[in-house]
């Protein structure tokens, strides 16, 4: 096997860090995985440091260990390799490299007296998750690591520089820190004026561009493999240092180039631990809380809707129905209860029978929650059956998406042609993806790689990066090299289907009270 001619993405997710080996034909022919869960730690949704060590080499040596099953060699040398992670967050070194806080991951809403004062300082949505929200809460709150910051990166920046040595983030990740110019494809220098002033106010001596990383676009200059990194990456020492790395980038850009959605009017939809959307505008909006302007990987505009809650309350559900199981003597893993019970919700009524639920595990932005209580309801003349009790959990999954897309094409006349789906809601076939057309109202397509998700894209990144030809686009290396003739299945709704959530929707936003009184009332 010529591992010269392939490419190796490795992503962090939020339930999941996965490693995907690609050819150069752009098919996955290896993977390797880890799986993690974030804690709740002081108050601080978070990952430790050394699960951060273990998990990456855990997963390489997983995809070691498929390499030589399926191929009978080991893994000495790639064409490039590809780091990405779930963006947003806050992870703050000194100059000795030393970690200052915990890990602060996206998942958080503590940072919402920051959030809305850069918000009006900037002109520009500052969503709480962002990096931005985290640091200058910080510097609200005196935190005393502040005099020893030195920069300030995300989970897949850390590990790139872990890799290479060098600080920088692709664009697409850097989006999600701080706003970017599309036309300069940078930090956006005014904001970053005002940001300095913020700064100064506090006392402190460093300045944003001290501490922030240096932004890169698809394709660009992003360092290579050191020795080190090497060794930090394959503790057994057969990994050849020298292979080049693409620039890190975060879910959604890997979302974007996993189902070619880097072109203006495509959009995609990630739905997972977390779900978001992702509509290439070509263009700024306006103001929206619920709406994040990112960039695609090569800068572009996209307007992003990030909801904090999708599949946890689900999987939660599904664990009871395990247990249940487990107890009458029955014999049924997860894997085949998934998709008993996501198919079971195809028998389900359009609006799911009176039924409701907020799966709110953590504060959900776009409703305006900053905790999470997940709750059930319904009415003694609700249709509760197994089949609605299914099918509300997995609309309730996409509710808050639906608000933000919603701005978007009534507010903002964003026009959808159609969306593409990946992520672990999109895995039995057929059912995540019509629910998502019923909320969406277009055709939703899944494509063949839509299982393999954010490392597939961050290897084809990672591709791009070396394979391209000189002055090829992203968008054109998809359309052309990636996904010509590849298989998708597309499915549209039915128009039942699409008033049926219509009419959950409006029963979910008028008893929003109800989840916020569960919330002041059972806060511990």
């Amino acid at each position: 096997m010529d591992f010269e001619n392939t490419v190796l993405g490795i992503e962090f997710g939020s339930t999941r860090i996965k490693a995907v080996l690609i050819d150069r034909d752009h098919k996955p022919i290896a993977s390797g995985s880890f799986d993690w869960e974030n804690r709740l730690e002081d108050g601080v949704w978070t990952y430790a440091m050394e699960d951060i060590h273990k998990g990456l080499q855990t997963c390489y040596a997983t995809l070691l260990w498929d390499v030589k099953e399926r191929y009978g060699e080991p893994l000495r040398r790639v064409g490039a390799i590809g780091i990405s992670g779930m963006m947003h967050g806050y992870l703050p070194f000194d100059r000795d490299g030393n970690q200052l806080t915990a890990f602060r991951t996206w998942r958080n809403t503590i940072t919402g007296e920051a959030a809305q004062k850069l918000t009006e300082c900037f002109g520009f949505n500052i969503p709480q998750r962002w990096s931005a929200a985290h640091l200058y809460q910080a510097m609200l709150n005196g935190e005393a690591h502040l005099s020893r910051l030195d920069c300030l990166t995300t989970l897949a920046g850390y590990i790139h520089w872990r890799l290479t040595g060098r600080k920088v983030l692709g664009i697409g990740e850097a989006s999600g820190m701080f706003p970017i110019d599309s036309g300069k494809l940078d930090f956006h220098e005014e904001m970053v004026r005002k940001f300095d002033r913020l700064i100064s106010e506090q006392g402190y001596d460093w300045r944003f561009r001290d501490v922030f990383p240096q932004v890169l676009t698809a394709g660009e200059d992003a360092g290579t493999l050191t020795e080190a990194g090497a060794k930090f990456l394959d503790p057994s020492g057969n990994l050849r240092p020298g292979i080049p790395l693409a620039p890190p980038e975060g879910d959604a850009g890997t979302g974007m180039a996993a189902t070619n959605s880097v072109r203006v009017r495509t959009g995609n939809v990630s739905a997972g631990t977390s779900d978001f959307a992702m509509i290439v505008t070509g263009r700024p909006l306006g103001v929206h809380r619920e709406i994040d302007m990112v960039t695609t990987p090569s800068g572009a505009p996209v307007a992003m809707v990030h909801c904090n809650n999708c599949t946890s309350d689900i999987n939660a559900w599904v664990g009871l129905f395990a247990e249940f199981c487990q107890a009458a003597g029955v014999e049924m893993d997860r894997n085949r209860l998934f998709p008993l019970l996501f198919r079971k919700a195809l028998e389900g009524e359009p609006d799911c029978g009176g039924l409701l639920s907020y799966n709110y595990f953590s504060g959900e932005g776009v409703t305006g929650l900053d905790a999470g209580c997940p709750l059930f309801l319904r009415t003694p003349t609700s249709r509760f059956t197994l089949a609605n009790f299914m099918r509300t959990h997995l609309l309730s999954a996409l509710a808050t998406l639906k608000i933000g897309l919603d701005i978007l094409t009534g507010e903002e006349h964003i026009q959808i042609d159609r969306l593409y789906a990946h992520g672990g809601y999109f895995k039995t076939p057929g059912v995540g993806q019509r629910m998502l057309s019923a909320a969406a109202a277009v055709p939703v397509s899944v494509m063949e790689t839509a299982g393999e998700g954010g490392p597939y894209g961050m290897a084809l990144l990672a591709a791009y990066q070396v394979w391209r030809e000189p002055g090829e686009a992203l968008e054109d290396y998809l359309d052309r090299k990636v996904f010509a003739g590849a298989e998708s299945r597309e499915l549209m709704a039915e128009e039942a289907e699409i008033h049926g959530f219509e009419r959950f929707l409006s029963r979910y936003r008028r008893a929003l009270p109800a989840e916020r009184a569960a919330l002041e009332t059972l806060e511990e």
